[in-house]
């Protein structure tokens, strides 16, 4: 299984998470050169012209989330596992020093301003959305934790017309991660469009375009129900 086989390289460069200890499967951890990371991909051409960014609440992009605090550069962020829906980050609305904490789970929740997606929709499509994995292959299947949320993220924010096919996806791993097997792809895989690693930056050259919008078959009525960002989504379309 790749899975077991990535986390096993992972475990001497991770970092634990104070709930979780190094149990992969319940989340995406830090690792060593995770800060080179984050001070290299700002700078890059995929998201140092990005206005307004998404970033998934894995630990493996504290880094990330920090570095565009202190950037003064506002973004979105999901709740752990959507179930207070998303939260935007204003740095405006960070006190000087405090971007670091701002950048971890429990910070977003202080710091961060609880946003609809009526709220998102006004702040303009999203110029770059970046993501942790548990691994990515170099063709651009990522496999996450397993719950299958990004991809239910870019469903909702796709049917909103706030992320488009040509919308850079960039997943943000430990060079451990990055992996040359065919990885299986479902029908609502996103693929992405860069591998961010600590000592390199990988283009991939999509196979397939991505999916548009929920597939709400998928979805059972309990997940719609106990995440809001669904609930409201299934409200503007109509759906029971």
């Amino acid at each position: 299984m790749v899975r077991q086989r990535i986390w096993e390289r992972l475990a001497p460069v991770a970092r634990p998470d104070t709930r979780f200890h190094f149990d992969f499967s319940e989340f995406i951890p830090d690792f060593e050169g995770s800060e080179t990371l984050a001070a290299c991909l700002l700078d890059h051409r995929t998201l140092s012209s990005a206005r307004m960014v998404f970033v998934t609440p894995d630990n493996s992009l504290v880094a990330v989330r920090q570095k565009l605090l202190e950037a003064g550069r506002p973004f979105v962020v999901s709740s752990y596992n959507m179930l207070r829906g998303f939260l935007l980050l204003d740095p405006a609305k960070v006190p000087t020093g405090h971007a670091h904490y701002a950048a971890w789970l429990d910070g977003i929740e202080h710091f961060g301003r609880p946003v609809s997606l009526e709220d998102i929709s006004g702040l303009g499509p999203f110029g770059a959305m970046v993501t942790g994995a548990s691994a990515v292959s170099t063709d651009g299947i990522r496999f996450g934790k397993g719950h299958g949320y990004f991809d239910i993220e870019w469903g909702i924010f796709s049917d909103l017309g706030l992320v488009q096919e040509t919308t850079p996806v960039i997943a943000a791993v430990h060079d451990v991660q990055v992996v040359a097997d065919r990885l299986p792809a479902s029908d609502t895989e996103i693929m992405v469009d860069l591998i961010a690693t600590p000592t390199r930056m990988i283009d991939v050259e999509r196979a397939r375009k991505r999916p548009r919008g929920v597939n709400w078959d998928l979805l059972s009525p309990e997940t719609i129900a106990s995440r809001p960002p669904l609930r409201e989504l299934a409200r503007m379309r109509g759906i029971q």
